[in-house]
């Protein structure tokens, strides 16, 4: 009688190392999640999701706008991320949405003092129905301060400033001189290249 050779089988999750996943510079580097990886290199370009009051731990209401951040870097114990998108949770947008008010969405792609670019998708509500022009001149309005707040910034600080609301208020500031809104928010925030790819396909 032959005896069958039996095979051992592998723990996988034996196999696995944990590390603490850190939010880039400008989120202070905190702990954002502890996550079982394989091995460094396959760990590198994973993207996890967390809300803004993950971050802050401050209103509840943070829990309405959500970031992802990128594994970057493996070092030991720890992985270093970059910033790749913020934007609105759907539910939050839904709420947003009235009858009777004019949407007026603007998207606009620009570079940051370190040459960093960025796809940025503002959303505007007003209180009743715009007409072609008002809408217009909101848009020009919104460009005109993108363009000149994010070639200013570096990229920790138009990361803070799009994601703290700071852009928000700026945009909503300069909009009273011609009409009073609802809401201005950039509904999306999205890392188009980094600095060293901008450079990479400039030099090609």
């Amino acid at each position: 009688m032959v005896r069958r050779k039996t095979r051992k089988i592998k723990d996988k999750w034996k196999e696995k190392k944990w590390v603490t996943v850190l939010a880039p510079d400008a989120f202070n580097n905190i702990p954002i999640a502890y996550i079982p990886v394989t091995s460094d290199e396959t760990a590198k370009g994973r993207v996890l999701e967390v809300t803004l009051f993950e971050i802050l731990k401050g209103d509840p209401s943070q829990h309405q706008y959500k970031l992802f951040f990128q594994v970057d870097k493996v070092n030991q114990e720890k992985a270093t991320t970059i910033f790749k998108r913020y934007e609105y949770a759907k539910e939050f947008l839904r709420s947003l949405i009235r009858r009777g008010s004019s949407r007026i969405n603007f998207i606009l792609d620009a570079k940051t003092k370190d040459g960093y670019i960025f796809r940025i998708k503002m959303l505007a509500l007003s209180h009743r129905e715009l007409n072609t022009s008002r809408k217009r001149a909101l848009r020009l309005i919104a460009k005109d301060v993108l363009e000149k707040t994010v070639r200013n910034m570096t990229l920790d600080q138009f990361v803070q400033a799009s994601c703290y609301g700071k852009i928000n208020s700026d945009i909503m500031a300069a909009a009273k001189k011609v009409i009073h809104l609802r809401h201005v928010g950039l509904e999306k925030v999205k890392l188009v290249r980094t600095a060293e790819a901008e450079i990479t396909l400039l030099q090609a």
